[in-house]
């Protein structure tokens, strides 16, 4: 019986602790354009918390929003549109006083680098020269709803999205692109900036909104007073350093 009840303690006092370091992690659910910036935050935050661990989860904004809705663990959300941040609010997982646009960023229009077609215009882009052309799907990707507002607003879309090929996220697109199985992609700058040997930049697109990416900390995630931390931590300087060396514009 003591044996038994040495074990039980032994096993409570593992869990209490395993629950503890669980208890500690802060989920940050962040666009995929922000993928190589955030992996290099992470860790800068966790030494500046001790005892913190950072748990990064990236997708196109729309999916992640659909996922903490459903109820995955999340205590930071970071969309790359202010859309995708109004549902959010509006779903009331977010709280508009602790929304902050943190970046800024640009729509690109990229071709695989040993491409000899290089679009001068969206207009080229009805060309039959490009029959693929990777887009973000606008439905549930910023970049593609971004790339379809363009497109729309220079009556194209119905030329161009027959070519369409459509890409869950911004890094499927630049992937696409990379690989040489589309003609074009439209991706943010940043992305292009990471892939510089394998694409080339051929045009920056204006956009009828400019693009800033929000972040809010989300009250009801399983960390939340680390998520406001997080959310802070993004506003000093070495963080928005990092963010700068990646691409990423001042709000």
């Amino acid at each position: 019986m003591k044996t038994f009840a040495t074990r039980s303690l032994a096993f409570a006092l593992a869990a209490g602790f395993a629950f503890a370091s669980h208890a500690a992690d802060v989920t940050v659910s962040a666009a995929a354009s922000l993928t190589n910036a955030f992996r290099e935050i992470a860790p800068m935050f966790e030494s500046a918390n001790p005892g913190t661990k950072v748990q990064l989860n990236f997708a196109a904004s729309g999916a992640l929003l659909q996922q903490i809705a459903k109820g995955a663990p999340a205590d930071v959300f970071a969309s790359a549109d202010q859309e995708t941040m109004d549902q959010a609010q509006t779903q009331g997982l977010v709280k508009e006083s602790q929304r902050r646009n943190f970046v800024s960023n640009a729509l690109v229009v990229i071709v695989p680098s040993a491409s000899a077609n290089v679009p001068k215009s969206t207009n080229d882009l009805t060309q039959p020269a490009y029959a693929r052309i990777a887009i973000g799907l606008p439905a549930s990707v910023p970049v593609g709803r971004y790339t379809k507002s363009v497109l729309e607003g220079a009556n194209l879309w119905g030329a161009i999205e027959p070519k369409m090929i459509g890409a869950t996220n911004v890094r499927q697109a630049l992937d696409y692109v990379a690989r040489g199985e589309v003609d074009a992609g439209f991706v943010y700058s940043t992305d292009a900036a990471i892939m510089l040997d394998k694409v080339k930049v051929a045009l920056t697109v204006p956009t009828p909104k400019p693009i800033l990416y929000p972040v809010a900390p989300l009250p009801a995630g399983p960390n939340a007073a680390q998520g406001e931390k997080f959310v802070d931590f993004l506003f000093t300087p070495p963080a928005q350093a990092i963010l700068s060396k990646y691409g990423f514009g001042k709000p």
